[in-house]
C-alpha cells in the first residue's frame, strides 16, 4: 500500500522549507544517505503515532510583480498572480491526500494568503462537484517562535479553513498538534479485493519516449484487460496480460530458495507517468508536482522502466529520477531508449558480441554502459537495455527481463543458506575492529520479500561500517543475484535483543 501524500504550499519566504525539515526530522534517518545518490530533497517520509506518509516541500506561488518589487504586494486582481496560484493550486488538490496551508505569523495575514485560499476553496469545490474526494486543507500558522507571536495566529481563522495551527519550524513548538491533525485528516483506505498484478511504471524526463514505449509495450500482440484511472493526474493505468515462453529455470536446493511459479500468463499494470522535469527549467513549483505525480507512481509500482534517451546521455535529472526509486526500495531497470539514432538494427546485428552476463553489445553500448554503471553506482544491481520504441529494436527484451526482476524481488533464502553465506564472507574477510572490539555476526536471517530484507544479530550494532555492510550485500548478491532489485539490511545488537 504506498504511502499518502501530504503538500506544503503557500506563497514565498512564509517558512514552509523550515517546517518541512523539522517534521521530516522526526525520521529523518528513514532517508538514504549511501554516498554517491544524488537527487533533490523535495519529499520524505515521515511517521507519526504509526501513521506513515510523504511529505512533499513546494516552491512558493510568487508571481512575476513581486519578484521584481519585493516590499509591495500585489493587487488581487493581477491576471499573472491568479494564473501562477490557480496552476500550482490545481496540481496540488489533484495529487495531494493532505495539504498543509503555510501562512508567516510575522508577517500576518496578507492579501497573497487570501487569494491562496480563494482559489484553493474553489477548486476544492469543483472537485467536489464532480464527485471525487477533495484533499482537507490544514492552516500551519509558521515562525510562532515566541508565544506572544503564536497568540496572533487568531487573524488567519479568517481564511475560513477551521482550527489554524501555530507552530515554529525553528524550534518545534507545535508540530506534534500539527501532526496529529495531519494524521487525523488521512483519507482512510477502502480495503479492496488484492491487485495480483505486476505493476510497472514508465518515468523519466520529457521527451524520452515513455508514451511511445508504453505504446509499444501494449501494442503486441496481448490481450489487453482493461482500462483503469489511475490515481496520478492524466495518467492510465492499463492492464495487459503477458505471455512467455517458458524460461530456462535455475537449479536450486528447493531447501534453500523460494521463487515466484513465472511460467504462464502474467497479469501486469503498466502506469505511464508525466515527465519529470529539471528544477528551474519552468516556473517555479510546477517541476515539484510533476515529481509528486511520478513519485506517487513509483510508491504504487512493483519496478520502475527508468528510461533515458541515449542521444542526449545520460543527465543529472536522469541520475536524480534513480534517486527517487532507491529512496521509494522499487526495483528498477534503466532502458536506453533512441539506440536507433545511435546505431541501425542492421549494424548492431552485425557489430554486435556477447559479453559475458551483459548479453551482445556494440562497442559503443558497451561504452554507454560503462558510464552508466559510473553515474548510477549507487545501483550497480540494475539491468541495463538498449532499445528503440520507434522501431521496436530489442522491445520485446523488456517485459521479460521485468519478469526476471520481479522474482528476484520475491526471492526467499533459507536461514541456513544465510548463515552459509555469512560465515564464508567472515571467513574471507574478518569484520573491522573498533576501539579493540571486534564485530562478531552471530547469525542471520531474511526476514521479509518485496524487498528482500535481512536482519543480521551481533554483539553490538555500533561497530558495523558501512564499508562491511555493503561488502556482505555483495556477498549476498554475488550468490543469488537479486536482479535489478535493492536489498535492505539491519542488524541486531545484544543491548537491542535484551
Amino acid at each position: 500500500m504506498s504511502r499518502s501524500l501530504v503538500a506544503l504550499v503557500g506563497r514565498p519566504n512564509v517558512g514552509k522549507s523550515t517546517l518541512f525539515n523539522r517534521l521530516v526530522g522526526q525520521r529523518i534517518s528513514v532517508v538514504d544517505d549511501r554516498p554517491g545518490t544524488t537527487r533533490d530533497r523535495i519529499q520524505a517520509p515521515v511517521e507519526w503515532n504509526g501513521t506513515e506518509f510523504t511529505l512533499i516541500d513546494t516552491g512558493g506561488i510568487e508571481p512575476l510583480e513581486a519578484i521584481r518589487d519585493k516590499t509591495r504586494v500585489l493587487a488581487e486582481d493581477s491576471q499573472e498572480f491568479v494564473r501562477e496560484i490557480r496552476e500550482q493550486a490545481e496540481m496540488a488538490i489533484a495529487d495531494a491526500d493532505v495539504i498543509i496551508f503555510t501562512v508567516d505569523l510575522q508577517t500576518g495575514l496578507t492579501s497573497v494568503d487570501e487569494a491562496v485560499a480563494d482559489i484553493l476553496r474553489k477548486l476544492v469545490g469543483k472537485r467536489q462537484r464532480a464527485g471525487k474526494t477533495a484533499p482537507p486543507i490544514l492552516v500551519a500558522a509558521s515562525k510562532g517562535d515566541t508565544q506572544t507571536m503564536r497568540n496572533n495566529a487568531a487573524e488567519f481563522y479568517a481564511l475560513g479553513f477551521g482550527e489554524v495551527f501555530p507552530t515554529s519550524g525553528l524550534h518545534g513548538d507545535g508540530t506534534g498538534d500539527l501532526l496529529d491533525a495531519v494524521v487525523a485528516a488521512i483519507p482512510k483506505q477502502d480495503i479492496q479485493a488484492p491487485d495480483d498484478t505486476i505493476k510497472i511504471s514508465l518515468i523519466g524526463r520529457p521527451n524520452v519516449g515513455k508514451s511511445s514505449m508504453f505504446n509499444q509495450l501494449i501494442g503486441e500482440p496481448r490481450v489487453i484487460v482493461s482500462d483503469v484511472a489511475g490515481t496520478t493526474r492524466d495518467a492510465i493505468d492499463t492492464v495487459i496480460d503477458f505471455v512467455e515462453q517458458q524460461p530456462e529455470k535455475q537449479t536450486w536446493d528447493d531447501d534453500t530458495l523460494e521463487t515466484q511459479d513465472m511460467s504462464g500468463a502474467q497479469r501486469i499494470t503498466l502506469i505511464d507517468t508525466a515527465g519529470i522535469r529539471k528544477r528551474g527549467s519552468i516556473e517555479p513549483g510546477v517541476e515539484k508536482f510533476s515529481v509528486l505525480r511520478a513519485f506517487k507512481a513509483i510508491e504504487r509500482s512493483d519496478l520502475a522502466l527508468l528510461m533515458i534517451d541515449a542521444y542526449q546521455g545520460i543527465t543529472a535529472q536522469d541520475e536524480h529520477i534513480a534517486g527517487y526509486v532507491l529512496e521509494a526500495n522499487k526495483s528498477a531497470i534503466i532502458v536506453v531508449n533512441k539506440w536507433d539514432l545511435i546505431e541501425s538494427a542492421e549494424k548492431v546485428e552485425r557489430l554486435a558480441k556477447p559479453v559475458k552476463g551483459l548479453g551482445l553489445l556494440t562497442e559503443k553500448m558497451e561504452m554507454f554502459m560503462q558510464e552508466a554503471q559510473q553515474k548510477f553506482n549507487f545501483m550497480s544491481y540494475v539491468p541495463i537495455i538498449f532499445v528503440s520504441a520507434a522501431t521496436g529494436f530489442r522491445c520485446d527484451q523488456l517485459l521479460p527481463t521485468a519478469m526476471r526482476v520481479f522474482e528476484a524481488r520475491h526471492m526467499r533464502i533459507s536461514t541456513s543458506e544465510v548463515n552459509t553465506i555469512v560465515r564464508e564472507a567472515m571467513e574471507k574477510h574478518a569484520p573491522p575492529t573498533h576501539a579493540g572490539k571486534r564485530l562478531k555476526v552471530l547469525y542471520g536471517s531474511q526476514v521479509a520479500i518485496n524487498p528482500p530484507t535481512f536482519l543480521f544479530h551481533v554483539n553490538d550494532a555500533k561497530l558495523v561500517h558501512f564499508a562491511y555492510e555493503r561488502y556482505l550485500e555483495n556477498q549476498i548478491r554475488e550468490r543469488y543475484g537479486f536482479l535489478g532489485t535493492p536489498i535492505r539490511i539491519s542488524f541486531r545488537g545484544k543491548a537491542d535483543r535484551e
